[in-house]
């Protein structure tokens, strides 16, 4: 998943039983040593690989546990810079719009966390996590009773397969297409062109509905983590009877405990209590509050600064998928009171530089691999935070998945985090570089973006290249890199894993098969071996497709440079003093949605 655009994290694996996340919530402070470093390390971050359950029946049933101390009431003030990407579910794959989809959708199953992080994949519209048979070809899924939209409408399993055909369809392009991908393979699209609009369906071999309350995949292959992909926001449940297509992304039927009430776009999202949520059918979400207050015109610093001074309606507040400020993080860190009001956790993202092997400027690994020497990794972590922003990433693999290797670094970035112009030079002369080559580089208009922009600009200006910064909308900067015909040259982009296994990463990430307008394969790398290697990966247990993915991300790296990797990404966040159940979500990776109320409503 992008970090907004993150796609978003899915801490999650098959195991029998769940293991002890190490993360916490907000931390304490006396106030006598705020210069501590307490900011989160890769054992943290190993800790969020811990395999969790696959829940039954008795696990999916609702209430939720209730939050200790929560009161009802009053409305929780939300700080965006800027709109939301998307609201229609299919389009979901950034970290902002997968936080919202916590609040207004629901899915066949869902991620269940416990106050110490744990995870489990429980029932959501769906009874349990499903039921496999056939080795895992066959997955069943029965609905549980009284799911409803906001209008009324009973959820049926028509609306189940609605959701994941409409996914087929041309103007569904920013989502996940794992499903889709295990159902009719790489090409999916052609199995149904117009999705569902035109009368026409999935084969029951394919996608099968026997009655209103049972939905059956069938798959070619062995699909062992279809409960974690039908968890992930872009398989929340779209009712047939609500669906107005490409209009839908601007007012999305509820399902979750609340609805859009309002949406001025650029500007505001009010979310107000859907009364036709029932509790008892959800063991993930609460409704403490009556509704959430979304201001998408604050940029960065001024959140960071309202939440620092807590005053009035800021007591009230959350930053949503944004950071503190880098430049007031020392400010916060050395606050007792401010830093009492953080959350923090190591987050799945790898940030690149993503170079668009369709450029002829990028066809030279050697020129590619000069920018990558050059690079000043260590510059990048300062401008986002430094030790509590994120660390110098060595390879594309986060610490946050199963197997990571601390010491991989094949260009050096350990012992030189600040790159190796000299060495860069030196490829470049090999490559007959031409001084003054002109790159375009998109970035994003967020003061994370700008910040990297400045940084690369200079770094690539000294090798001698004309570095043309072109400034993308932050709402709209993954779709328009997203796209094949894209008129850049390099970008920086960030990944995470959906669940914690390399082929969340390697596959959406790295796969030439599913190159296309939309896919997160933003370099347009296809290579044979690659592609080999994944496609072996799928097939294998865990442990032995634990050392092809390795196979793979080594040669992906090392041989093919289609991303330089930069830094592995941390998150610190800040909250009102009147905001109970603030803590960390191994799930989303931000502040935990699911459980926040008002101390005072």
């Amino acid at each position: 998943m992008k970090p907004i655009r993150t796609r978003t994290v899915r801490a999650i694996a098959v195991a029998i039983t769940a293991g002890s996340l190490a993360l916490t919530g907000c931390s304490s402070d006396s106030g006598k040593d705020n210069s501590k470093d307490n900011s989160k390390s890769k054992d943290d971050a190993a800790a969020q690989s811990t395999p969790v359950a696959y829940g039954d029946a008795q696990a999916s049933n609702g209430p939720a546990e209730a939050v200790a101390g929560a009161k009802t009431g009053g409305t929780i003030n939300v700080y965006q810079q800027s709109d939301l990407t998307h609201m229609d579910p299919g389009q979901i794959y950034v970290s902002d719009a997968g936080q919202f989809a916590n609040l207004v959708h629901r899915g066949l199953t869902n991620f269940q966390e416990d106050d110490k992080g744990n995870l489990t994949v429980v029932g959501d519209v769906a009874t349990d996590s499903g039921k496999s048979s056939e080795g895992g070809k066959t997955w069943t899924y029965t609905l549980k009773d009284g799911i409803k939209d906001e209008d009324g409408n009973v959820i049926t399993s028509a609306d189940v397969r609605h959701t994941i055909e409409r996914q087929y369809a041309k103007f569904i392009f920013d989502g996940p297409t794992y499903v889709q991908n295990w159902l009719s393979g790489a090409e999916y699209r052609k199995a149904l062109p117009d999705g569902p609009y035109k009368g026409k369906h999935l084969p029951d071999s394919v996608l099968e509905t026997p009655d209103a309350k049972t939905v059956v995949f069938h798959f070619k292959t062995a699909q062992p983590d279809l409960p974690q992909a039908l968890a992930m926001a872009g398989y929340a449940i779209v009712p047939e009877k609500q669906d107005t297509k490409e209009k839908y992304d601007k007012a999305p039927a509820s399902l979750g405990p609340y609805k859009v009430a309002e949406y001025k776009a650029g500007k505001s999202v009010t979310l107000v209590k859907n009364t036709q949520w029932d509790p008892k059918t959800d063991s993930v979400r609460h409704q403490y509050v009556d509704g959430y207050n979304f201001s998408n015109t604050i940029d960065q610093a001024s959140q960071t600064k309202r939440l620092i001074a807590d005053q009035g309606e800021a007591k009230n507040a959350i930053q949503f998928t944004d950071s503190v400020d880098p430049a007031q993080l020392s400010t916060v860190i050395g606050n007792a009171a401010a830093k009492k009001r953080t959350i923090q956790g190591y987050q799945p993202y790898v940030w690149q530089l993503s170079f668009n092997l369709d450029s002829a400027k990028m066809k030279d690994k050697k020129v590619r691999d000069a920018i990558t020497y050059a690079i000043p990794n260590q510059s990048m972590v300062q401008a986002d935070g430094g030790r509590y922003g994120g660390e110098v990433a060595g390879g594309l693999m986060a610490p946050t998945l199963p197997g990571f290797d601390s010491t991989y670094d094949p260009f050096g970035k350990l012992k030189k985090p600040n790159g190796d112009p000299a060495k860069a030079k030196a490829l470049l002369k090999e490559a007959g570089f031409k001084e003054g080559t002109k790159l375009s580089y998109a970035y994003s208009n967020t003061p994370r973006g700008q910040a990297q922009m400045v940084i690369i600009k200079d770094a690539l200006n000294k090798l001698g290249f004309d570095v043309q910064a072109k400034e993308i909308d932050r709402a709209t900067f993954y779709e328009q890199v997203g796209k094949l015909k894209n008129p850049y040259d390099l970008y920086m982009t960030g990944w995470g894993q959906d669940w914690p296994s390399p082929g969340t990463v390697i596959t959406p990430v790295y796969d030439g098969t599913q190159v296309a307008d939309g896919s997160p394969n933003y370099s347009h790398i296809n290579d044979k071996q690659v592609n080999a290697l994944i496609q072996k990966a799928v097939t294998q247990e865990p442990e032995e497709a634990a050392k092809t993915w390795e196979e793979a991300h080594h040669r992906i790296v090392e041989e093919i440079n289609p991303g330089a990797p930069v830094y592995y990404s941390k998150q610190i966040q800040l909250y009102g003093s009147n905001i109970g159940g603030a803590r960390y979500s191994t799930e989303s990776s931000y502040i935990d949605i699911n459980d926040l109320y008002l101390k005072k409503p």
